[in-house]
């Protein structure tokens, strides 16, 4: 009996069920086809011909670029295909750096893994490829010629997803390369730190930059005192890394794994969160009601508030005055410890862990630095972290779970939330509502700021008037938003900007992981809301003590920051 919407994939009947491609229908079989070029949020682009399958006739097709159709009959794995994919990869490998040893990406390299798969033990091909220049000069990432396929995964993800048009191809044939324009340093470009095309690098072309190596050195210095904050998304980032569930709150073992590698104090930055809400809610109240700048746009996002700098100057005005929680906080440890060291330290070094790679940029900036220098010393990525933890030979999914350190050891669900879109507007809600209760917090929830959705509106009450608010990840998402807010299609009070899909928990220094798993880690966080004790910021009671103490007559000055266009 002949199905009408049936193929076959090596004699396997397969259903075809709105599959855009052969590749789609193919992996609903268990198989899992090598590719390089293709990732599912990006276009199809159907260079490396890694996934060529070969149909009944002998005919050879790119399964990422062909649409199944009923009827066909596709063979995965005969020998023409292995002599063919093995071939592309010893090409590649002929006019590629194979230091592997020392690669940073190795043991996450798709190209080495893909030559094991094949069996590639031998190149046949001189390797006369002249030795390009790394580029170390940008603050978040590192771009290494010598290393790239050209599969163009880069390219599609900084101009069609986050349409920073920062880097392309440039060049022809043999002298064919990714570029900036005018081949200018990263750190020149209109690039804004987000590190997405390190995240969908599948070789060591571009990667987060490693800046543990004076961290180690402070560490190991007796007069230093070495405090650390932990970002809410890291402790959904980095389960899956280190034997764990990809949802699993593993906050208690990053912070013993801290106390191991000999970080004197650990807190978490959900407490610079508390802050945060608390100062950007009551902005946004003071702007509704006394007439102020709108849209107010969130400003937690350092790769977001570059892109207004550099491309939509006009809009600074309407970015938020409070600091960023890793902002907020670190000036607040620095001011609390400037005159509170422990006995025996002579110098205080702030470490932050973060999901996001803009955040070395942001940590670098002349608004976060006093006369005794940053208030961010270092910013280290979960992926650094990781690296940190093995290198200490710390078995992580055995550890003992251990709480932060005091004087910061609090901290609320709504400052946890912030690591996933969304979860600024709903903690700044929490925060303006006219009741604490659990009724309350669950018609929150249900405004519709949660979700994966790159672009989320919702319209909430507010005293005698509604309140009109989007919620946007991506900057390619960003600008559509802000051109129909320019061409006036779109009206709204509060616009809160991520620059990675679905929020911190996809930032460029985690894990890269796909959709489905984008998922899981907003789940792990809003099960840490969930069994909370403090729902609210303002429920918080260190915000209380720190505003009566440190914070007292100086909120502007640590709490607040004014930016201005960037060439």
């Amino acid at each position: 009996m002949q199905i009408s919407n049936m193929m076959e994939v090596n004699g396997v009947p397969v259903l075809i069920e709105g599959e855009r491609n052969l590749l789609e229908v193919i992996s609903k079989t268990g198989i899992k086809l090598p590719v390089f070029c293709y990732h599912s949020d990006l276009s199809i682009y159907g260079a490396c011909r890694m996934c060529m399958v070969e149909d009944d006739r002998g005919r050879l097709m790119a399964a990422c670029s062909t649409v199944p159709k009923a009827g066909m009959k596709i063979r995965t794995n005969t020998d023409r295909l292995f002599r063919y994919r093995r071939n592309i990869l010893e090409l590649l490998l002929a006019n590629h750096c194979r230091d592997c040893t020392t690669c940073p990406k190795s043991g996450k390299c798709t190209l080495q893994d893909l030559a094991v798969q094949f069996g590639i033990t031998d190149i046949r091909f001189e390797n006369n490829r002249t030795a390009d220049k790394k580029d170390v000069f940008s603050y978040s990432i590192v771009r290494d010629p010598s290393k790239c396929i050209l599969c163009g995964d880069c390219v599609r993800e900084c101009n069609e997803i986050q349409q920073i048009g920062a880097i392309d191809f440039a060049h022809r044939g043999s002298a064919a390369t990714i570029s900036t324009a005018f081949g200018q340093p990263i750190l020149e470009s209109a690039c804004v730190h987000c590190g997405q095309c390190a995240a969908v690098c599948p070789t060591g072309a571009i990667i987060v930059k490693d800046d543990t190596r004076t961290v180690w050195k402070m560490i190991d210095d007796p007069k230093t005192f070495v405090t650390c904050e932990i970002a809410p998304a890291v402790r959904v980032g980095i389960g899956r890394e280190l034997g764990l569930g990809d949802d699993e709150n593993a906050m208690g073992r990053i912070v013993a794994a801290l106390h191991r590698m000999g970080f004197d104090e650990v807190y978490d930055t959900a407490t610079g969160a508390d802050m945060t809400v608390i100062e950007e809610a009551n902005e946004f109240v003071d702007r509704v009601q006394n007439g102020g700048v709108l849209p107010m746009f969130t400003s937690c996002c350092p790769a977001w508030v570059q892109l207004a700098e550099k491309r939509y100057p006009e809009l600074l005005p309407n970015i938020s005055t409070c600091r960023s929680p890793m902002g907020m906080f670190a000036a607040v440890i620095k001011a609390y410890y400037k005159d509170n060291l422990p006995a025996g330290k002579t110098r205080h070094y702030h470490v932050a862990l973060m999901p996001c790679t803009a955040k070395k940029f942001e940590a670098r900036r002349d608004e976060f630095r006093t006369e005794q220098g940053p208030n961010t010393d270092e910013v280290i990525t979960t992926q650094e972290l990781i690296r940190m933890i093995k290198r200490s030979g710390i078995m992580f999914n055995e550890l003992e779970p251990e709480s932060v350190d005091v004087p910061f050891g609090s901290m609320s669900g709504a400052g946890v939330i912030f690591g996933v879109t969304g979860g600024v507007t709903e903690a700044v809600l929490r925060k303006i509502a006219s009741d604490g209760t659990r009724t309350t917090l669950e018609q929150i929830k249900y405004t519709g700021v949660r979700g994966m959705e790159q672009v989320k509106k919702a319209t909430v009450p507010f005293g005698d008037r509604e309140l009109h608010i989007a919620v946007v990840s991506g900057l390619g998402s960003a600008q559509k938003v802000i051109e129909a807010i320019k061409e006036g299609r779109a009206h709204y009070d509060l616009v809160e900007v991520m620059a990675c899909r679905g929020g911190c928990i996809s930032g460029a220094g985690q894990p890269y992981i796909s959709q489905r798993h984008r998922v899981k880690r907003s789940d792990g966080l809003y099960r840490s809301d969930r069994v909370s004790l403090i729902k609210r910021s303002q429920d918080n009671p260190l915000m209380k003590e720190l505003y009566g103490t440190v914070l007292k007559g100086r909120e502007h000055e640590l709490l607040h920051v004014h930016y201005t266009p960037k060439a």
